[in-house]
């Protein structure tokens, strides 16, 4: 997973530098430890990222499309929770 592509494919896409840093940043970290890869044979992509994301509901900012499908990894897979991002946190900065 290359965290600085990712990061740049999701400012471009959705419009979001302080939370693209911050989902690069968690997506990295997932790919690492292998789980993504384990529960669905296959490595984690800039490309799987970015489509899982915009399946989330439009109304949705770019911190609040990562914990959705984060919540819908863990509740098919289980472990993906540690990945969350906090929305109490500020990503303007």
């Amino acid at each position: 997973m290359d965290r600085q592509e990712l990061e740049r494919t999701l400012c471009e896409t959705f419009d979001d530098a302080g939370a693209a840093a911050l989902v690069a940043r968690q997506a990295g970290d997932m790919a690492d430890g292998g789980q993504f890869d384990a529960d669905f044979d296959g490595e984690l992509t800039v490309d799987t990222v970015v489509e899982n994301l915009q399946d989330a509901p439009p109304k949705y900012t770019l911190a609040e499309r990562w914990n959705w499908w984060l919540g819908a990894l863990d509740l098919s897979h289980g472990g993906y929770t540690r990945f969350r991002i906090r929305l109490d946190v500020d990503t303007e900065s």
